[in-house]
């Protein structure tokens, strides 16, 4: 057993076939590597997704990814369970992502750009992530949570740690300016 950032590391552990995300958290707060491994593929996947739609640069939200699970690394043992593990650290994956963009803020850099589209795309999916582009952070990230990502209210509502009615407002507010960005488009 080694010991790191204050937990007792286990370089091989078992864990339980198919473990959900409240096991995988309690092995990784007993020093469990291998669960918080199998934490790392099961939701690095989405919050990937997520990162790259806020960030609108892959190399980025890569690096947003992967400081958000160093943050989760480091403060396991302080997670109690009473929030979903997904919206705990989908909260954690948006502050790194928050921090990402104030650090270009501050820099001074070319501002952000999207990735460029592929010819295989279609126009309306173009015109699409040109408008999710265009809608302001909050919009964009109820958005991307919930039609994207498939998120629940309830769910949006943890990570954005905001009442859910406000949330479904949001929601409502970002498809109402997706609505009118893509039908002004069409004309």
């Amino acid at each position: 057993m080694v010991w790191e950032i204050g937990l007792p590391l286990h370089l091989a552990g078992s864990i339980a076939d198919n473990p959900t995300d409240a096991q995988l958290s309690s092995e990784c707060k007993r020093g469990n590597l291998r669960a918080f491994e199998v934490l790392y593929h099961r939701q690095s996947p989405r919050m990937k997704s997520l990162a790259l739609r806020l960030l609108r640069n892959r190399s980025d939200a890569e690096d947003a990814v992967q400081e958000a699970f160093l943050k989760v690394y480091r403060a396991i043992a302080s997670y109690d369970g009473t929030a979903e593990f997904s919206s705990w650290i989908y909260r954690i994956l948006i502050n790194c992502c928050y921090d990402q963009m104030r650090k270009k803020q501050r820099s001074s850099e070319v501002p952000m750009v999207s990735e460029p589209a592929t010819e295989s795309k279609l126009p309306l999916k173009i015109a699409l992530d040109r408008a999710i582009a265009k809608l302001n952070e909050r919009s964009r990230l109820v958005f991307v949570l919930f039609e994207v990502e498939g998120l629940k209210h309830s769910e949006i509502a943890a990570i954005l740690q905001a009442p859910e009615g406000t949330c479904r407002s949001w929601l409502f507010e970002a498809k109402r300016e997706l609505k009118g960005m893509l039908t002004e488009k069409s004309r």
